[in-house]
């Protein structure tokens, strides 16, 4: 577990993984932008929400779910708990929180409280070039194993900063972002293990 394993799945990139995944925070980014614009909310505001309702959730179908709650809620807040989201429940609560405080960046955070959460919101917000999003893909893609995320240990907070530091050292090897590092062995380990 280690640098290596991360470089391995990098190594094994094509060149859709790696222009997928170069542009993939940023795709996500003007998502949330467009969401904001459209519906007069902060892309803070925004952001959060789609990350607040990603677990689980398939991308498409994460972006479908966060328009549907904020047009609801800019609409008829009264009955945006009505809404059907493909995640769980506590996730749309606090989507719908964060939708609730009009939250900024800090807000945003404490809103989402868990690290998976947090960790996407700042990728997708692209302000950290050292942030990673540690899910089971990326823990696998660590591991050197196609682990299923049902068999995925619990992170704690050790083990996510050694997995956060050896993504941060191959970024720096490669001259990438971190979240970017992260975005291309992931786009290569989905394409190459079939997994979504």
């Amino acid at each position: 577990m280690s640098t290596a394993n991360i470089l391995a799945v990098y190594n094994l990139a094509n060149v859709g993984d790696r222009i997928e995944g170069a542009s993939w925070y940023g795709t996500a980014k003007k998502h949330a932008e467009a969401l904001a614009t459209q519906y007069g909310i902060h892309v803070d505001t925004a952001a959060g929400v789609i990350a607040a309702l990603s677990p689980r959730n398939k991308w498409e179908r994460n972006l479908a779910d966060a328009e549907n709650l904020v047009r609801v809620f800019t609409l008829d807040p009264e009955s945006v708990d009505s809404v059907k989201v493909c995640t769980f429940g506590a996730n749309k609560t606090k989507a719908i929180k964060i939708l609730e405080t009009e939250a900024q960046f800090d807000t945003v955070l404490d809103i989402l409280s868990g690290p998976k959460l947090r960790e996407f919101f700042t990728c997708i917000i692209g302000d950290d070039i050292d942030e990673v999003c540690i899910d089971g893909h990326a823990y696998s893609i660590w591991a050197g194993d196609r682990i299923t995320l049902a068999n995925v240990p619990k992170i704690g907070a050790k083990l996510r900063r050694q997995i956060k530091a050896d993504y941060v050292a191959v970024a720096e090897q490669l001259k990438l972002p971190a979240y970017v590092v992260q975005a291309i062995t992931w786009c290569a380990w989905r394409r190459i293990n079939g997994v979504g």
